[in-house]
């Protein structure tokens, strides 16, 4: 049995559905945003998907292997203390989650050469902690579907 996210997440029958579902979160995640900060996040994600077709779906596979290294330490500490619900565990620890999963996409952007994806990821950083601290639920839900 897999001991690790990395090994469950990306092994070959199930990274394809967990990049789907992942997709499939980004976009409910979005359907779910209003007032300011959420119109920026579709801008922005409306630019890259109309400017770079099939970036996000890239981008998403490419960052998968980190977003398994920087979950596991909660995954392992959820399983350890029982819990029956991983996006609950997730919420719980909202801050220290958000900032590691934002952590992937600061590298990222820190080392993309796509500058109108950049400047997108920019103009919304600022206020992308809350936006994940809120997907967190979710996250915590594919990754337990997948995992569990």
């Amino acid at each position: 049995m897999p001991a690790t996210l990395s090994e469950i997440l990306l092994a070959p029958d199930a990274q394809p559905q967990v990049i789907a579902d992942s997709l499939t979160l980004i976009d409910a995640e979005l359907a779910d945003k209003s007032g300011i900060s959420g119109n920026a996040l579709k801008l922005a994600y409306k630019t890259v998907s109309s400017f770079a077709p099939g970036y996000v779906r890239e981008t998403v596979a490419s960052l998968l292997p980190e977003a398994a290294v920087r979950l596991q330490p909660f995954w392992a500490d959820f399983r350890i203390a029982g819990g029956a619900e991983f996006g609950d565990y997730l919420a719980k620890r909202g801050e220290e989650v958000a900032e590691s999963v934002l952590s992937i996409t600061d590298a990222w952007a820190g080392q993309s050469d796509k500058a109108l994806v950049v400047k997108a990821y920019r103009a919304v950083r600022s206020g992308a902690a809350k936006h994940v601290e809120a997907a967190l639920p979710r996250l915590g839900d594919l990754v337990f579907k997948h995992a569990g």
